[in-house]
């Protein structure tokens, strides 16, 4: 099972992937957000209408939001990457801290530096969460492993004790009613340990009667 940092996308690719996708859930969650709001502060009998102009007006805006987070988290992840060597959680971590405080350069130094460390705790928080179920579902997997025996049946006793082995004997048995149709029946008898078994077999089956007229 591949980590979170290498089962994304290559580098370059990864930039316009994370902004279509942090685009895209912005996008339906600022709707279903703005259109419940809308509805829920408009008046009774036009509330479907005020959710609708609601979520028109304010998606996009939340959608865009969350695109230019999305890329800029992507371009600072990338740039670590680079500049690290390597995939590792500390680049997200870094990449999230860093983003934040870009977004907030305008709002003051004190303001940048506590939107940087908001931003570094959560991606912390999930690269932690996502480190922790990755090692849960490899457990998991671990132990649904069944070892199966190559070779089955090896070891276990092919008699009960005190039996010396298996003896098989044949016998005929023909009676009167036997010799009439010129058959007979063979008993084959197997002996295990005392233990006997009688097996009959039948040949010779009697011929079919005619009925022509001669």
């Amino acid at each position: 099972m591949g980590t979170p940092e290498s089962s994304r996308e290559p580098c370059p690719d990864r930039i316009l992937d994370d902004i279509g996708g942090a685009f895209g859930m912005g996008a339906v969650g600022g709707s279903a957000f703005h259109f419940l709001k809308g509805a829920y502060n408009s008046p009774t009998g036009s509330r479907f209408l005020g959710g609708s102009q609601a979520l028109r007006m304010n998606a996009p805006r939340v959608g865009g939001s969350f695109a230019v987070w999305g890329g800029l988290f992507s371009a600072f992840d990338c740039a670590m990457v680079y500049a690290r060597q390597k995939e590792d959680p500390w680049n997200s971590i870094i990449a999230g801290a860093a983003a934040g405080g870009f977004l907030q350069m305008r709002q003051g130094l004190g303001a940048s530096a506590r939107s940087a460390l908001f931003g570094g705790v959560i991606l912390a928080l999930i690269e932690g969460a996502g480190i922790v179920m990755n090692k849960a579902l490899a457990g998991q997997e671990n132990m649904g492993v069944i070892i199966e025996d190559p070779n089955p049946g090896v070891g276990l006793p092919t008699a009960l004790p005190g039996q010396t082995g298996t003896e098989v004997g044949t016998s005929s048995e023909s009676g009167w009613f036997g010799g009439w149709f010129g058959g007979a029946k063979k008993k084959v008898e197997v002996r295990s340990g005392g233990a006997k078994t009688e097996i009959l077999e039948s040949f010779d089956a009697p011929p079919v009667p005619s009925f022509e007229f001669k």
